[in-house]
């Protein structure tokens, strides 16, 4: 079965690898002219990084990953510890697979490496496709065109794909803008922070911030503030003036990380609601061309991979002729998990940012119960695995 993937991303890689392994026959298009990847820091978690295991990339991924210790929430002005929840060693024992802090770059790279040459077209922008009875044609362009037995829609929240069988989206803005920087870890080895990823939640505001790169080169932060930009753009620029303003009055370690940077990007966080559908003909969507979430549960890339692992579990036992059987259980798997973590997300992102008062004295009551933290690392989201549940259906 022939099949072409739109955007190499990371889900877009993660398509390619796991389709090819299924045994399909891959073409992923790009509309950049080189991969490069402009978000600094990025969360896997373990019902990721053990697919990626699985596609042979167990090496690469512990040189260039950081294994945090521990996940560890302070509240926002005196820094005290509201909850902390174990990864490293903890993880692996109860979930079977790591839990790493990486680069974006970095893990976009380290993808890029394992597929095939001549896998990979850059500089193909999608403006069209067209289906017919027995195949999808599509449009790009410089002029390019190309057939597939099935298109995967793999080219983010701005999908062309989404649009074209989808029509215009309508997401409505949330109120907040995130702040993000990256600071080389000796600017601030004075501050002598551990291995981990801290998130300090406020009225209104919350900031996180984890090491990546190998050997725990960069500190990666993201601040999350109210505010009126509306501009959905990872690469937009920031005023580190600005980022520290809206955290006046908060710990002084908030402020110095901020305050390390000689330099911020920003942009506005939107809500979209789950889509009644992923799938149309023989074209279906994944990643956040299909489900974009709010940044709140650190799921997004993740799911994606996960959709990757189970799209290709659905096209390898289908031929050409029986595309809307394998799509159609592709979007019943997924679609309810993925669901999920919107929702979650979305529940997230206002315990995260509680005002004083009581209501947030009985989040940070319920956060001290460690049988009962609401944080994403529970069974259900971590200890899941799309591969062998797959199998046993």
């Amino acid at each position: 079965m022939r099949t072409i993937v739109i955007g190499a991303g990371i889900g877009g890689l993660a398509a390619a690898l796991t389709l090819r392994r299924s045994g399909l026959d891959v073409q992923v298009f790009e509309q950049a002219t080189e991969l490069r990847e402009v978000g600094a820091g990025i969360q896997l978690s373990p019902n990721a990084s053990r697919i990626l295991n699985r596609l042979g990339l167990e090496e690469p991924m512990r040189r260039m990953g950081v294994r945090p210790h521990a996940v560890v929430v302070r509240r926002w002005d005196d820094g005290r510890e509201l909850t902390r929840q174990p990864l490293a060693d903890a993880c692996e024992r109860n979930f079977g697979a790591p839990y790493y802090n990486f680069h974006r770059a970095d893990l976009l790279d380290l993808l890029s490496a394992a597929v095939p040459k001549g896998m990979l077209h850059l500089d193909h922008r999608c403006v069209g496709l067209t289906q017919h009875r027995d195949r999808v044609e599509l449009q790009f362009h410089n002029g390019a065109t190309a057939d597939a037995d099935v298109v995967i829609g793999a080219d983010g929240i701005h999908s062309t794909v989404r649009k074209s069988i989808m029509g215009p989206e309508s997401p409505r803005f949330s109120g907040h803008v995130a702040y993000r920087g990256l600071v080389p870890a000796d600017r601030i080895a004075h501050l002598g922070m551990e291995l981990a990823v801290a998130a300090w939640w406020g009225p209104g505001h919350h900031f996180v911030h984890y090491y990546v790169g190998a050997g725990a080169r960069y500190h990666n932060w993201v601040a999350v503030t109210p505010g009126e930009w509306r501009v959905e753009s990872w690469t937009a620029r920031g005023d580190v003036a600005d980022a520290l303003k809206e955290f006046e009055g908060w710990h002084p370690r908030v402020r110095e990380i901020i305050g390390a940077v000689e330099t911020t990007n920003r942009w506005a966080l939107y809500d979209r609601d789950p889509l009644p559908r992923w799938t149309v003909g023989r074209v279906t969507l994944m990643g956040d061309a299909a489900h974009p979430m709010l940044p709140y549960m650190a799921q997004g890339a993740v799911q994606s991979i996960e959709d990757a692992a189970v799209l290709a579990k659905c096209l390898e036992r289908a031929d050409a002729h029986d595309v809307d059987a394998a799509l159609s259980r592709y979007e019943q798997t997924r679609k309810p998990r993925a669901s999920r973590c919107q929702e979650g997300s979305r529940r997230n992102g206002i315990m995260n940012h509680l005002a004083d008062g009581e209501e947030q004295r009985k989040r940070d009551a319920h956060l001290a119960s460690s049988t009962t933290a609401p944080l994403p690392q529970n069974a259900w989201l971590y200890g899941h695995d799309v591969e062998a549940e797959f199998e046993q259906k």
